[in-house]
């Protein structure tokens, strides 16, 4: 990416092994993420360009001398950041936060949305699943690389339990993931707030129980209704934005609890001292995705749950500047990029 709008499909040095805890992946399938879009749009131009993507799926070609649990020809998840799995934060299950982590598109580090990847920390990274690189199962295996993750840990955030009351803000991938984790999690009630038919209808096969498609004040009045004008118990906020922010903190009951997975686009939290009278717990960012992947992987490939049908257009690398305009207008959820 050269700046807002400008993506550009290029030639590069292939991706190499440069330190022994390293394995390159050759990429079978990868994605485009709603976290893209925000450099799609505000990106300052770059001479350099920036190399894009974080969601992919593989085979591993090659392994450094120091790798362990990996072999080529091993089909592996890659979660979106990468982590040794051995610091104080990785023991803890927050990989997110990994002392000697790191981000796909980095200097020095490949892009997801491209042929091959080196992948640093490769043990405590990749995940090995047991399927063929064209099984059916690619796309829900593909979104625990983040959108699915990311959607468990907003419930996880949010304290989503049995019989609990649930609205996801946000109709993008992320929050239909969020409702599939909600139902996982035994959620009673999930009410999902989007206005985008596609969506809306997908999000009922997922099981929503109720749609708002209202906005601002509407809105809140309309999940009080939904919830005894109490509030739901848990809200999962998956769209980052000032609005999206403050609906989520408007419609959580009064000792609830918020999961914040959306990036932030302001530097404060609104309504700071309602929430605070109110006893709303926040918590929220970053997935720890390699924290969650094992969990939720069974699910997947036993067909518990098909995140995979968030992705509703796929294409080869040369069909990326397509994608990206294509989820930025709105046209659709998520895009698949096959290779």
């Amino acid at each position: 990416m050269y700046g807002a709008g400008d993506v550009r499909v290029e030639d590069v040095p292939d991706a190499h092994l440069v330190e022994p805890t390293d394995a390159l992946v050759r990429v079978t399938r990868a994605a485009i993420c709603g976290s893209d879009l925000w450099p799609y749009k505000s990106m300052g131009q770059s001479e350099q360009g920036r190399r894009m993507g974080h969601e992919f799926v593989g085979v591993v070609e090659a392994v450094g001398d120091d790798v362990r649990t990996l072999d080529p020809g091993d089909l592996v998840v890659a979660p979106f950041l990468w982590s040794d799995g051995t610091c104080v934060f990785c023991r803890e299950g927050l990989h997110s936060s990994c002392l000697h982590g790191g981000r796909y598109g980095d200097p020095d580090v490949d892009g997801g949305q491209g042929e091959a990847v080196r992948v640093p920390q490769a043990d405590g990274t990749l995940v090995v699943v047991p399927v063929d690189e064209d099984d059916a199962l690619m796309p829900s295996l593909l979104t625990l690389t983040d959108v699915m993750a990311t959607g468990h840990h907003a419930a996880l955030r949010a304290r989503v339990e049995p019989g609990r009351s649930v609205a996801v803000v946000g109709d993008g991938a992320v929050g239909l993931c969020g409702l599939i984790a909600a139902q996982r999690l035994g959620a009673e009630q999930v009410i999902l707030l989007g206005r985008h038919p596609s969506r809306i209808a997908l999000a009922k096969e997922f099981g929503a129980t109720d749609i708002v498609s209202e906005r601002g004040d509407e809105a809140v009045e309309r999940v009080r209704e939904l919830t005894d004008g109490l509030g739901a118990q848990s809200v999962l906020e998956c769209v980052g934005l000032e609005q999206a922010t403050v609906t989520a903190l408007s419609i959580v009951r009064p000792g609830g609890a918020v999961g914040r997975v959306g990036v932030p686009q302001e530097q404060s939290i609104p309504h700071g001292v309602a929430t605070f009278f109110d006893n709303v717990t926040i918590s929220g960012g970053p997935a720890p995705a390699r924290a969650y992947i094992e969990e939720l992987l069974p699910d997947v490939l036993d067909g518990t749950i098909e995140p995979g049908r968030v992705f509703d257009r796929a294409g080869g690398l040369d069909d990326v500047p397509a994608g990206y305009r294509a989820m930025d207008d709105r046209e659709a959820i998520k895009v698949m990029v096959e290779l």
